[in-house]
């Protein structure tokens, strides 16, 4: 058994990227120094629309670097998951109900703004509350804070203070980066209304350090107003916001996807004119739909976290997470079940990882040192082509195959498995059927099938799957497929309807001899 010195060497040695995420972060620390006696890791959230999964995903990663930086370095950390819900609902996101209420709100702070769900006292709370339970049920560690709270508990005023008296230099920064008419509204600082308790974004013609306030013209009534910018009377403005919380929490770890790596520079200038360094971070790639564009929070496309877990495991949507950050990756519903696969197969080859290997495998990033082990008998896509051709429409039915396949296995025995039956149930029923398009063989793929037919009936029964992909590539052989692609392409489309399938051998064997010879008597009958 290794020791933690020998780990840790393995883990450094792995090349896994949260690994490499967490020595930027040691010498991050080295350089700078940590008055806490904790290391600080943030994630942010914009209630502005509903949770989605590129949310999770941020959570899950940071994660991923927390726990390899616990690994080298044995210190206590801590993970904030930070809501801007004092940001001002700007627009009205298009998958929300009550559109015409929710109009009635516009410009005011997010925890103001009516829940059109009618389940909670804010929109704001209402979004909240679903990423935190979202969150709970993947068990991370973490605390959340609101930004309503952060900004009227006084937690901020501090910093605040020193944004005020740093306003200039903020200034200087920010404005080079706008338009010419934005620079004539733009201040870092957004008074809430005391008229209205809208966020205002209006120039700032006064500033009184000793006080600690600004003033404003309020337009509606034109008449100055001063506000304070501590105690939750002013909200600041986006990449100023990110450098107050990274200055007032002592955050030593962010990461953000590319869109927002401009914003990265502007807050991290700011962070050092406040005279501290800007966290360390990691600046991933973002999630694409089908089509190619960014998923959005407003538009509702790609697909949220509770539609993968429809269909696929929360340890493959980690997964999912876990690979290539710095690539931009389509998230679709075709990704699931490769997903799910993928996922399964590395944790049948964990148990034989040793030193950097055992910390290079994704299984130690989204399980640490005890994942849960099921040496899962039947992949994900096998399960989904299992349905397909036996039209189950229960688990009952798909174990009948199972247990057969392998030995009299069971759901108390296979857990994994028993969940993976569910998901291809629906999946399959959502996804594959409605698209399912079975082609009439020709003239040389039905004496094909015959063939195919014949020489799967003189093996036994009980053959392997082995045997019977065997049988299937020296049939399309001698039928002359001088590229056996297309024969498998062939029977994935004349027998199961579908562009593409699975390990044809495997099939057989699950589905069972018998079945599969009567599968093709009906094909050859409609023929």
């Amino acid at each position: 058994m290794s020791s933690l010195l020998e780990n840790i060497e393995y883990a450094r040695q792995s090349n896994a990227w949260p690994f490499q995420e967490a020595e930027k972060l040691i010498k991050r620390l080295e350089k700078c120094g940590n008055e806490k006696d904790y290391v600080l890791f943030e994630t942010g959230y914009g209630p502005s629309g509903l949770p989605h999964i590129g949310t999770f995903g941020e959570v899950a990663r940071t994660t991923m670097v927390r726990n390899a930086y616990e690994l080298l370095t044995g210190q206590k950390t801590k993970l904030i998951c930070f809501s801007d819900d004092m940001d001002g609902f700007r627009k009205v996101p298009d998958n929300l109900p009550n559109q015409k209420m929710l109009g009635d709100y516009l410009g005011l702070p997010l925890t103001k703004v009516p829940d059109p769900f009618g389940t909670h006292e804010s929109f704001a709370h209402h979004n909240n509350s679903r990423l935190i339970n979202f969150l709970d049920g993947f068990g991370f560690d973490y605390e959340f804070i609101s930004a309503t709270d952060a900004y009227k508990n006084g937690s901020m005023d501090e910093t605040l203070i020193k944004m005020l008296h740093a306003y200039d230099n903020i200034m200087n920064v920010i404005l080079p980066t706008l338009g010419e008419e934005r620079r004539k509204t733009y201040s870092p600082f957004l008074p809430i209304c005391p008229r209205t308790g809208q966020v205002l974004q209006v120039p700032i013609i006064d500033r009184n350090l000793e006080k600690g306030t600004v003033t404003y013209i309020d337009r509606d009534i034109k008449e100055e107003t001063e506000v304070p910018v501590t105690g939750g009377s002013c909200k600041m403005q986006w990449k100023a916001d990110w450098a107050m919380r990274w200055v007032g929490l002592g955050v030593d770890y962010e990461m953000a996807g590319k869109d927002l790596s401009e914003s990265v520079k502007l807050s991290s200038a700011i962070t050092r004119i406040l005279r501290n360094t800007p966290p360390e971070g990691l600046s991933y790639e973002l999630f694409l739909d089908e089509n190619g564009s960014k998923i959005s929070k407003s538009k509702g496309n790609g697909i949220s976290m509770e539609e993968w877990l429809k269909y696929g495991t929360q340890e493959s949507l980690s997964l999912y997470m876990y690979q290539s950050p710095r690539k931009a990756k389509k998230l679709y519903f075709d990704v699931i079940p490769k997903t799910v696969d993928e996922y399964l197969n590395h944790l049948s080859k964990y148990p034989s990882l040793e030193g950097k290997q055992k910390y290079a495998s994704p299984i130690w990033h989204i399980h640490g040192d005890n994942p849960l082990i099921e040496d899962v008998p039947v992949t994900f896509a096998l399960l989904l082509n299992l349905v397909s051709a036996s039209n189950a429409e229960n688990k009952e039915t798909l174990w009948g195959f199972i247990s057969e396949y392998s030995d009299g296995a069971t759901p108390d025995q296979f857990p994994v498995l028993d969940q993976l039956a569910g998901y291809a149930l629906v999946y399959y029923n959502n996804f594959i059927k409605p698209n399912k398009n079975y082609r009439v063989p020709n003239e040389d793929e039905s004496k094909a099938l015959r063939a195919l037919r014949k020489e799967i009936d003189a093996i036994p029964e009980d053959s392997d799957a082995g045997e019977f992909q065997r049988v299937v590539f020296s049939v399309g052989k001698e039928q002359h497929y001088d590229n056996l692609r297309e024969w498998f392409a062939a029977l994935y489309e004349i027998l199961l309807g579908q562009k593409e399938g699975p390990r044809m051998g495997s099939f057989i064997a699950l589905y069972g001899k018998t079945k599969f010879i009567d599968l093709i008597n009906r094909t050859l009958e409609r023929s």
